[in-house]
């Protein structure tokens, strides 16, 4: 089945209406700058109420890897998604040590934006790292941002550099997900996994229950056709 995450958790009411809709992730943004972003003690004590199976993961941009084991470790994160040139090269490129070492937990999903497929720069960091990443997720990145701005990547384009990336490491697929449009998502790339925010939210960091069942709903639906 397709890995689905949640992303941008704020409370726990919208982390329990993920986990209820069947969810395989949520995710906590530690960025000043994100509308989603929250700190260290609410995501601790989000985490603490949360299913064991369910991965929490942490969201860090530009944050060198000794911070984000601190985050990891007061938090309960099991999961690191890594965004900017900075987390990048601090975890995944200057750092010898295993993930596990480095930041706390086992499971690193790094992220390439979009434009990083064109200049073949993204199939090269995955070839290099894939010993070490738990995934590589492909996002748009807006007026130098990298990912989380909801915007959508152009699919079509990036078809057949996502599909050969998915042969050396899984890909999960983010920027404009919405529960009308995922399954479209998932017959162009074919991914190990799928991430939304912005389109299951009824405003900017507070979710929508009926998007975010949708949105599941729709996940599966599809897993069931295409199995």
């Amino acid at each position: 089945m397709t890995w689905v995450k949640i992303c941008g958790m704020t409370n726990l009411e919208d982390a329990l209406t993920a986990v209820e809709a069947g969810a395989d992730a949520v995710g906590f943004v530690f960025y000043e700058k994100s509308p989603r972003k929250i700190s260290v003690e609410a995501a601790r004590e989000i985490v603490e109420k949360l299913p064991e199976g369910v991965e929490k993961v942490g969201v860090f941009v530009d944050l060198e890897a000794e911070r984000i084991r601190e985050i990891v470790l007061e938090t309960g994160m099991t999961a690191v998604q890594l965004h900017g040139k900075q987390s990048l090269e601090s975890v995944l490129f200057n750092d010898a040590r295993p993930a596990v070492e480095s930041v706390g937990v086992a499971k690193l999903i790094a992220m390439i934006p979009d434009h990083a497929l064109h200049q073949g720069s993204g199939v090269g960091i995955s070839r290099r790292i894939r010993e070490k990443t738990f995934a590589v997720l492909i996002d748009a990145q807006v007026n130098g941002k990298a990912g989380g701005t909801g915007a959508r990547f152009d699919w079509e384009a990036n078809r057949e550099m996502v599909r050969s990336l998915g042969f050396l490491v899984p890909v999960i697929v983010a920027g404009g997900l919405t529960p009308s449009d995922v399954a479209e998502a998932m017959s162009i790339f074919h991914p190990f996994g799928v991430d939304v925010a912005s389109g299951v939210e009824a405003r900017p960091g507070k979710k929508d229950p009926e998007k975010v069942l949708s949105f599941v709903k729709a996940v599966r639906e599809t897993d069931r056709k295409t199995s």
